[in-house]
């Protein structure tokens, strides 16, 4: 089994093609259905624990997948029981059907299971699951030990992670061949249970992928305070969310971090400050290297004329530049059309209300709605949540690992800016991307109830990690 970290994400689509290449390559549907089922049967046995295991199968592929397995299951000694929805409607399945060999009890009857497989439906679902079956799979699911998916829970859109029938929690996905957005998306996210990958040989590639710990050069004793990075905040109204945004640049690695405007009385003495106005802004930023500088603008700021004004002279600057919070709500077209001529990247980081009045409400794929905000709008787009994409301009997308639910407090977006701000200045390789990966980790190792002053100082023990 393959962990998620750095694999491409496959529509249902895209499946279909990878597949059909890998047939016009020489192989079959049978030889690829048999490796999905052997796959599945050694991810059950070893978690089985000799237990008994019942495998549900529905009409298609999915369920000749799960006849596959539950046949190399009997076959290294396990106890097996089948249940199917209906006899197999593919020539695949039939076959697979056929040399399990063993007896098929309707679905109404499958009773329970110390272990249970679910192989009704996986990729390609458009419809939701009849009330009986949604039914059964719950009763089966909840009486488990533990519950197993084959590709993706039955009653989960592929593209969009949607639930398109309520579906159970389960420990375990395997997804076959490889990952859909609806591992990574919400709310199938939430009930897909650890995800791992069995390899079908299909060699996948994709423009979106998974997010994967960075690799960060760390400094060397020809460094100093400017070459490993200067950030700039530029607060506003509210200075505590400027100062979590500077302190968690000066926590992610930043060599030097200055904030302009009110000050908040916490902030860490190594953090310089400077009462805001453009002549002070220009002067500070005057001689400074355009490849190890970055702007962040948006944290506390407000939404009126001074905070528009302040977002106007960070816009005009030949600097990288962090977009976030208030200052989101000031951009229209006009300011997409400079952000497009600006030779430094721009990186825009929206939580899904902040996204809705930026680029409006969507429909369908969150992945998608990101990457057409990214080439509306010319930034690198951070779509933050607990399954945040990562879209860029050229069409590339990078989708998060299931982020703490603990995140959802305040501050902790501000803490976002500031780490990614940190990476830009840095020159990290996709300084997005690894900022978000910081964010998230970061909340990983303080488990509960944190907030987001730990969550910035938190950031020094990851970067120290990598």
């Amino acid at each position: 089994m393959i962990r998620p970290e750095g694999q491409p994400i496959l529509t249902a689509a895209a499946m279909r093609a990878a597949e059909e290449r890998a047939i016009a390559a020489g192989s079959s549907v049978t030889a690829l259905m048999e490796r999905a089922g052997a796959g599945v049967a050694e991810a059950v046995r070893r978690l089985a624990g000799g237990a008994p295991v019942l495998v549900l199968c529905g009409p298609g592929n999915n369920g000749g997948d799960g006849y596959v397995a539950a046949r190399v299951l009997k076959a290294s000694g396990a106890e097996v029981r089948v249940a199917a929805l209906t006899d197999p409607r593919t020539e695949a399945a039939s076959a697979a059907r056929a040399a399990w060999g063993g007896s098929v009890a309707p679905l109404a009857e499958a009773g329970d299971a110390p272990i249970l497989v679910d192989a009704l439906f996986g990729t390609g679902l458009t419809r939701p699951l009849d009330d009986a079956v949604a039914g059964v799979l719950a009763r089966s699911a909840r009486a488990s030990r533990l519950a197993v998916t084959v590709d993706l829970p039955s009653g989960v859109a592929t593209d969009t992670g949607i639930e398109l029938s309520p579906s159970p929690d389960f420990a375990l996905t395997l997804a076959l061949g490889a990952l859909k957005p609806a591992h990574l998306l919400q709310p199938a996210a939430a009930r897909c249970g650890a995800v791992r990958i069995v390899d079908l040989g299909l060699a996948p590639s994709s423009r979106d992928g998974v997010l994967a710990k960075p690799v960060i050069a760390a400094p060397t004793a020809a460094d100093h305070k400017y070459s490993r990075g200067l950030v700039v905040v530029i607060g506003g109204e509210m200075p505590g969310a400027a100062a979590l945004a500077a302190e968690a640049a000066m926590h992610a690695g930043a060599g030097y971090a200055m904030l302009f405007g009110d000050h908040a009385a916490s902030a860490p003495h190594a953090l310089v400050r400077r009462a805001w106005s453009a002549d002070a802004f220009a002067k500070a930023l005057e001689g400074k290297r355009a490849d190890k500088t970055a702007i962040v603008v948006g944290p506390g700021l407000g939404r009126g004329d001074t905070a528009a004004a302040r977002l106007a002279a960070a816009l005009a600057s030949a600097y990288k530049l962090v977009i976030d919070g208030d200052a989101l709500h000031l951009l229209d077209d006009a300011a997409f059309a400079r952000i497009k001529a600006r030779a430094c990247p721009v990186v825009l980081t929206p939580h899904a209300g902040e996204f809705a009045a930026l680029f409006g409400a969507f429909a369908g794929s969150k992945i998608d709605a990101a990457r057409d905000a990214a080439a509306r709008s010319g930034a690198i787009v951070v779509f933050k949540g607990p399954d945040t994409v990562v879209a860029h301009p050229d069409g590339r997308t990078s989708v998060g690992l299931g982020a703490s639910p603990w995140l959802s407090t305040a501050g902790t977006g501000d803490v976002l800016a500031g780490t990614i701000a940190a990476m830009l200045a840095a020159n990290t390789p996709a300084p997005a991307e690894a900022g978000v990966w910081m964010h998230g980790e970061a909340a990983r190792r303080l488990g509960a109830a944190f907030i987001a002053d730990e969550l910035a100082r938190e950031l020094s023990a990851v970067r120290a990690s990598l």
